[in-house]
């Protein structure tokens, strides 16, 4: 197996087709991470592209399981985003250790683990087993700026 080499995280992001977008700005008096001994707990982040909204609404009404899985998937490349901004490298990160997923949920919409799991196989395609999190799944009736899913994380740091 000589010759083989591993491939960096941002490489296996391309790998999959995805690329880094530029952090995104608080839109409150926060700030997108706090680092406390070898943990990084990442602000809750929302679906936004270009500053804008990939989607609105909420599940269950104007946005479906599809657009809400992959709204969650933007929400954690944005996520990333502020990792590699507060760490300086996604290579820093040793372990995803937990989600907390957010979803704008219309009455009677009960699916939030699949919406979430937009965010979930996106971790663990990237970082491999050291993407498996704990999580927790919550539907909520209004979220930032009419977002459909809003995410938090906690990183193990090297």
């Amino acid at each position: 197996m000589v010759g083989l080499t591993k491939l960096s995280y941002e490489d296996k992001l391309k790998e999959l087709g995805y690329s880094l977008p530029e952090p995104p700005k608080p839109i409150a008096s926060y700030v997108p991470s706090v680092r406390v001994g070898k943990l990084l707990f990442v602000s809750g982040v929302i679906p936004l592209v270009n500053d804008r909204l990939l989607y609105a609404g909420k599940l269950g009404r104007e946005v479906t399981v599809e657009q809400g899985y992959e709204a969650a998937r933007v929400a954690a490349l944005n996520a990333l985003s502020i990792i590699k901004s507060s760490l300086g490298s996604l290579e820093k990160v040793r372990r995803i250790v937990k989600l907390v997923g957010y979803v704008a949920s219309a009455e009677g919409f009960s699916e939030q683990p699949k919406i979430v799991n937009g965010a979930s196989d996106l971790l663990i395609q990237v970082f491999g087993e050291r993407g498996k999190h704990s999580r927790v799944a919550v539907g909520v009736i209004e979220l930032p700026r009419g977002a459909p899913v809003e995410i938090e994380m906690i990183v193990q740091t090297k």
